[in-house]
């Protein structure tokens, strides 16, 4: 007879058998427990004893899957999510961490056969949104632990919590398939139901002296907001900001386990940038008068998570910038007390472009909050001794270059107290004493700013040579150069399509059916062929026949006239492609969706 704890524990292994009208997930971890019948047609579940058998007509394909993600319902068909390949990355408080390397996609369509010709368009259309859906980065799961709580949160779960399924336990605002799980959770299926995460996590072993010290760094992200760089700015009336991560650094030796949090996130009041093809679009605040009611919101919830709360504001202090963070200042007058702070750093000008050991200038003003919040502390016998009793919460614009550098400063620092807590350093050592300690935590911070980056902008993080090495190099700005094209690329011409793909990961926008549902309009013209490989030829030769009309110009007017003709002209033509290749499908089809809830 199963026992609760043994119902609760997740398949760590199955097999898929992909018979034509249904799809049979089989327990192959040795527990004899009933399969998961999933039919083609409807996309209904049931457990089943055994794995039907199979005949001349109904050869089922086989394949092993490590895990399954959701199920996602469209117009007229629903898709299976399950995860094909994954690697083990390390472990988080004894229990092995695997990340996701492959994502697959099921239809359950088969009743799309009979819905009108407009609903299969438009069906099509949306699952074209899934083929994008299938490349998301950065997402990790256990079989035994849950990780979106953070090493104190979890110490802190009383037992019958402890009990429950992993999806149960999870922390909504970081349990990436929290809408795609509601299928299974109404079916009762808690043996299915594989928490993943989206973030990073990275980890490494060194010696000092005799002592192996094992450090890990995970982050956490944020559901709420979910989105891509240009996209998702700022807050919702909520509170809830884009580019919320959660970052957890935990060292272990000799039997100790300490953990120090920080936080990230835009800043926390409604502005954007509008995709407009400059390099650098406007800042724009939207509703100001709501600012300060959104950044309250935002600042109690981090409260009641964390504690106190020091919010340090990285951005310039003139330009563009310079207008957000004197909003941001001004709505901070009426929110900052005993349990909430706020210090503005300009980053750049204190800093510069390569002088980031300036950094220490911000430490002197915060060492007092970190050290009297401290980080949390268990002994060899897993008797708590330490609590972490506030966060710092850092931002710049998108959260992600100067942010990642000033995080990676303040968690060296928390690392060599807490190393010194535990007696592994002395009054005056570092981590800097340690060459080969200090190569691997440098690269260990790196990695993570790189992935949780390439998750928000697509791209590496930029500054990540003095993160990397300790200081800047030629390669990384040259590095940071082709970044900032790329960056720019996407914003442009791919992330549209890819917000669309997470909105409906994340259920913020619900397929619905409307009775007033308008075909597909047919391409033709210049839609027919306007898109981005098209765009981008026209901009470029655009920009190529300009130079050379600027090499051989001189004084003369005509040669200038033909410069900004063609450069112009060229925009022009790549403007009109833009608006076919990144035309976002729940902008432009409104009638199509809802928002969630």
């Amino acid at each position: 007879m199963e026992t609760a704890d043994s119902r609760n524990k997740l398949h760590s292994r199955l097999r898929l058998w992909e018979f034509p009208d249904q799809y049979i997930i089989e327990p192959a971890d040795g527990s004899g427990a009933s399969c998961l019948d999933i039919s083609r047609v409807d996309a209904s579940m049931k457990l089943i004893d055994h794995v039907p058998e199979s005949n001349s007509v109904r050869v089922p394909k086989i394949r092993s899957i490590f895990g399954v993600v959701g199920m996602l319902k469209l117009l007229a068909g629903s898709y299976l999510v399950v995860v094909t390949e994954s690697e083990r990355v390390g472990s988080f408080l004894g229990h092995p961490i695997f990340k996701i390397t492959t994502l697959k996609v099921l239809p359950c369509d088969h009743s799309l056969q009979n819905s009108p010709e407009e609903q299969k368009k438009m069906e099509t259309e949306f699952s074209k949104l899934l083929s994008v859906a299938e490349k998301t980065t950065g997402l990790y799961f256990s079989y035994q632990v849950n990780l979106t709580l953070s090493s104190q949160r979890l110490h802190d779960l009383g037992d019958e919590s402890k009990s429950l399924p992993l999806w149960r336990q999870a922390e909504p605002r970081f349990l990436w398939n929290n809408y795609m799980l509601e299928v299974l959770i109404d079916n009762k299926l808690d043996q299915f139901l594989l928490p993943v995460i989206q973030g990073s996590f990275n980890s490494f072993e060194t010696a000092i002296g005799r002592d192996i010290v094992d450090i890990t760094l995970i982050a956490r992200r944020c559901t709420r907001r979910n989105g891509t760089r240009m996209w998702r700015r700022g807050a919702d009336l909520d509170g809830y900001v884009a580019n919320f991560v959660e970052t957890e650094q935990i060292v272990q030796m000799n039997g100790y386990s300490s953990s120090f949090v920080q936080v990230r996130g835009s800043i926390p009041f409604m502005w954007e940038q509008v995709v407009d093809l400059t390099y650098k679009p406007k800042f724009e605040i939207v509703q100001p008068e709501e600012a300060t009611r959104i950044a309250e919101r935002h600042f109690l919830d981090l409260r009641k998570k964390y504690g106190s709360v020091l919010a340090v504001d990285l951005v310039n202090k003139h330009g563009g910038e310079g207008r957000l963070s004197e909003k941001y200042a001004t709505v901070m007058q009426h929110i900052t007390g005993d349990d909430i702070r706020y210090l503005h750093f300009d980053f750049h000008q204190i800093c510069g472009h390569i002088h980031f050991e300036r950094l220490s200038i911000l430490y002197e003003q915060i060492e007092g909050f970190l050290e009297k919040n401290g980080y949390f502390l268990l002994n060899e016998k897993g008797e708590k001794m330490k609590d972490q009793l506030g966060v710092v919460r850092s931002n710049c614009i998108d959260c992600l270059d100067r942010t990642n550098v000033t995080q990676s400063m303040i968690g060296r620092k928390m690392l060599e107290l807490q190393l010194k807590r535990i007696g592994v350093f002395g009054a005056e050592e570092t981590i800097s004493s340690h060459p080969n300690f200090d190569e691997h935590y440098k690269i260990l911070w790196a990695n993570h700013g790189d992935e949780i980056s390439i998750q928000y902008s697509g791209t590496p993080a930029l500054k990540g040579d003095f993160v990397r090495y300790g200081h800047r190099t030629a390669h990384g700005v040259l590095k940071d150069g082709w970044s900032s094209l790329r960056r720019y690329y996407l914003n442009n011409f791919a992330d549209g399509t890819k917000q669309d793909a997470i909105d409906l990961l994340q259920g913020h926008y619900i397929v619905a059916v409307s009775r007033d549902m308008a075909p597909v309009p047919q391409k033709g013209g210049l839609e027919a062929v306007a898109n981005f490989p098209v765009a981008l030829f026209v901009v470029l030769m655009s920009f190529w026949f300009a130079t050379m009309s600027l090499k051989q110009a001189g004084s003369d007017y005509k040669h200038k006239h033909l410069f900004f003709s063609l450069l112009w002209t060229g925009i022009c033509v790549g403007m009109a492609a833009l608006v076919r290749a990144n035309g976002r499908i729940f902008c432009n089809r409104p009638r199509l969706h809802k928002p969630r809830g």
